[in-house]
């Protein structure tokens, strides 16, 4: 049986077009977020991928309680249903709480469960319930088997529109690791994802505890998933991330994205792929 969904007009799973979250990992000004999506627009339409803003309006688990987080609930997703409403792209962001739920499906596409909240029942049923696709990334504590379980929970309320994100997993304590074999082993229970930006994340390793990153191996990884088979790709973008207010140091400015996709693209030509 398929485990293929639907992400708006896009089918997304084994045998059909890769299909890329990609944008800023959160609001930071209207101006940037207009820069990067028309930036992502037009690469995308080079490309010919489909594509999916993802942004975030708040980011609940920052390293400090100074970290910045983004314009909230209300302002941010008034910024993004504005900007949706524009440009016509469709749209993923985050939801933290059950409380969110309703007012997040009313704008966005695809609803996600970041990854330290993967286990949280409540939270993923919310989710389901809203009849948006849901994305629930891989915490980097559980083991890809163990997503086994949050794939019931969303199908236990109807929720068959769920795939599942590959973001690294804790190797010691400021470091990730991504096992390519978690991608085949998740791809047997929903469509796969592969977060090639967050994967590269040094958890507590910048100045004053917050997160580094390595982004000089996000199109080593994302080459590698690519290979080995996934059916969605999810990147961050920023226009200039050495000045990002947020996950700048494993995030890519438009060139990289532009290589990338080239490479990504080319590889999945070798593999018959479209």
């Amino acid at each position: 049986m398929s485990n293929a969904i639907h992400i708006g007009p896009h089918p997304m799973g084994e045998g059909h077009p890769l299909v890329l979250f990609c944008g800023p990992d959160t609001i930071e000004t209207e101006e940037q977020t207009r820069a990067t999506i028309e930036a992502v627009r037009d690469l995308t339409r080079k490309h010919g991928i489909p594509w999916v803003l993802k942004c975030s309006f708040d980011k609940a688990n920052r390293s400090t309680p100074t970290g910045y987080r983004g314009p909230g609930l209300e302002k941010g997703l008034a910024m993004l249903a504005a900007l949706k409403k524009e440009y016509g792209f469709l749209l993923l962001t985050d939801v933290h709480e059950t409380s969110q739920v309703r007012a997040v499906a009313e704008v966005a596409d695809v609803l996600q469960v970041p990854a330290f909240l993967c286990r949280q029942t409540d939270l993923i049923l919310a989710c389901a319930q809203s009849g948006k696709p849901v994305n629930i990334k891989k915490g980097q504590f559980v083991a890809p088997s163990g997503m086994k379980g949050a794939v019931e929970k969303a199908r236990s309320v109807g929720g068959t529109q769920v795939f599942l994100t590959e973001r690294g997993a804790s190797f010691g304590y400021n470091n990730l690791v991504v096992d390519m074999r978690g991608l085949a082993q998740m791809r047997a229970l929903a469509p796969v994802c592969f977060d090639a930006t967050h994967s590269v994340q040094r958890p507590g390793s910048g100045e004053g505890g917050t997160t580094g990153g390595d982004r000089e191996y996000v199109r080593l990884l994302a080459r590698a998933a690519t290979a080995a088979g996934i059916d969605s790709l999810f990147l961050e973008v920023h226009p200039d991330p050495d000045t990002a207010l947020c996950d700048g140091p494993n995030s890519l400015d438009f060139a990289g994205l532009d290589s990338l996709l080239t490479e990504v693209l080319a590889i999945r030509r070798a593999l018959g792929q479209s």
